[in-house]
């Protein structure tokens, strides 16, 4: 294929992305195929002789979109939507054609100071204090995992990285019942071990990390010799939406001289809404590392993952490695690849600065609260359905609930429902009983389709049943 061939393939695919799109509705949310259906159909060796772009495309419209699970469908209600907004897609695809490699300043200024404006865009968006520096990642799971990396480095004064970490001691760190896996494989990752993370319980509307149980957890460690590292702290957990005291964390942190990093990669884009701040985000401006992800409910390409810093040095001395061929002479920039795990860097920062462009804050922020307010509509009309209870009311845009029966029959219900196809709900498991979460936050999903949902699992429910 030559340049010309290009862009004649090019606009095929664009109309067939906006055609894709406008006939979400048309289409089962989850992928309705059965394990190994995809891969039988695909040749077992790579073809020896070129194929047209015709036959691929036509391969990939009868072979590969029935084992797609629609994440931009509108009633996709699973997981955390990964949003994908027109103009974040037309900035991904100038990104793609162009294909840098953004790992240093020289190898695309623009890149890097792009990021550096966009992170700031974003800092005020959320109501941070000045000073505070960030860098965009892949993923919530690879800036936990250099926040984890910088606690380790900090508690052994920076030798673990030269050194190892035999003799060190069990380096220990703290985090809720509620957090994300991704916590745990940090550890396990950093050579911190899964032994080491202590999970306490939560309690409280917000199913929060408490203090004295926190300060008590780390004075016994300190007794028996350990060393603590570090707090981890959430807002928007996956489950069920918890969210920690990040004031009485801070305050904890400070008096033992702990690193702290919160987890915010769902809940951080509601901070754009001011009147959301004083419940959820209050203290915040005094955690070191912060995550969330643009790509979960601000319309941003997967992935994009901002992680802001107080005080980008520690993370700095724990991930910076500088060979000859790396270096760049005769100037103060920023190379990013030095804040990060991953050398390479793609271009991500132009799909924010499309985003945030093109709909202007007051449009995300009006998004946001549409979520907000249509999930507790939902709620309410869950809670009239005869033995349905709610489980957890509404964090945000997310609930959970259970309909009458045992665990089995909660799975029952989740499993026939997505069978259905109209809608695509997850399970979960609170305080030891299975429950079915429900949250909000697809980019196009209109109020008609959340409140639909409830006619769904009614119907769903009473064949079942």
């Amino acid at each position: 294929m030559d340049w010309n061939e290009y862009a004649k393939h090019a606009k095929t695919v664009a109309d067939w992305g906006a055609d894709y799109h406008k006939t979400l509705r048309e289409r089962p949310v989850r992928a309705q195929t059965k394990p190994g259906e995809i891969a039988s159909q695909i040749p077992h060796s790579p073809p020896e002789s070129p194929e047209t772009i015709e036959e691929i495309l036509a391969d990939f419209e009868t072979k590969i979109m029935p084992g797609i699970t629609h994440w931009q469908h509108p009633n996709f209600f699973a997981y955390f939507p990964a949003n994908a907004s027109p103009p974040s897609a037309l900035a991904e695809m100038i990104a793609n054609t162009m294909a840098a490699q953004c790992m240093l300043w020289q190898t695309s200024p623009a890149a890097t100071e792009l990021e550096e404006v966009m992170v700031d865009w974003l800092r005020q968006a959320l109501g941070l204090a000045e000073g505070y520096k960030g860098v965009i990642q892949d993923s919530a799971s690879s800036a936990t995992l250099s926040a984890v990396l910088t606690m380790r480095e900090r508690a052994t004064q920076w030798s673990g990285n030269r050194e190892g970490l035999s003799g060190k001691g069990n380096l220990r760190i703290y985090c809720s019942d509620q957090v994300h896996s991704s916590i745990d494989r940090a550890c396990w990752i950093a050579g911190i071990g899964q032994e080491n993370l202590v999970k306490l319980p939560t309690s409280g509307s917000g199913f929060g990390l408490q203090t004295e149980q926190l300060k008590n957890a780390i004075a016994d460690d300190r007794a028996a010799g350990h060393k603590p590292a570090g707090i981890i702290a959430v807002t928007g957990a996956t489950g069920i939406g918890a969210w920690d005291d990040l004031e009485s964390i801070a305050d904890v942190a400070k008096e033992e001289n702990l690193y702290t990093h919160l987890d915010a990669a769902w809940a951080g884009s509601a901070m754009i809404c001011p009147e959301l701040r004083d419940e959820f985000w209050q203290g915040v401006d005094t955690i070191d590392s912060i995550v969330f992800n643009p790509h979960k409910w601000l319309g941003v390409q997967f992935d994009c993952s901002v992680q802001f810093l107080k005080d980008p040095a520690a993370q700095l001395n724990t991930l910076k490695i500088e060979p000859e061929y790396l270096k760049t002479t005769g100037q103060s920039v920023t190379n990013f690849s030095e804040w990060t795990v991953p050398l390479g860097r793609r271009f991500r920062a132009l799909k924010l600065w499309f985003v945030m462009r093109a709909y202007g804050m007051e449009n995300l922020r009006t998004r946001i609260r549409n979520h907000i307010t249509w999930a507790q509509e939902l709620c309410g009309m869950i809670t009239a359905m005869d033995g349905f209870e709610i489980v957890t009311e509404p964090i945000l845009s997310l609930f959970s609930f259970r309909c009458p029966g045992d665990d089995a029959k909660q799975q029952q219900l989740v499993d026939a429902i997505n069978d259905d196809g109209r809608i695509y709900l997850t399970q979960g498991l609170h305080q030891g009983r299975k429950v079915i979460r429900f949250q909000v936050g697809q980019f196009d999903t209109t109020r008609d389709d959340v409140l639909s949902a409830a006619t769904v699992i009614e119907d769903i429910w009473k064949e079942i049943a």
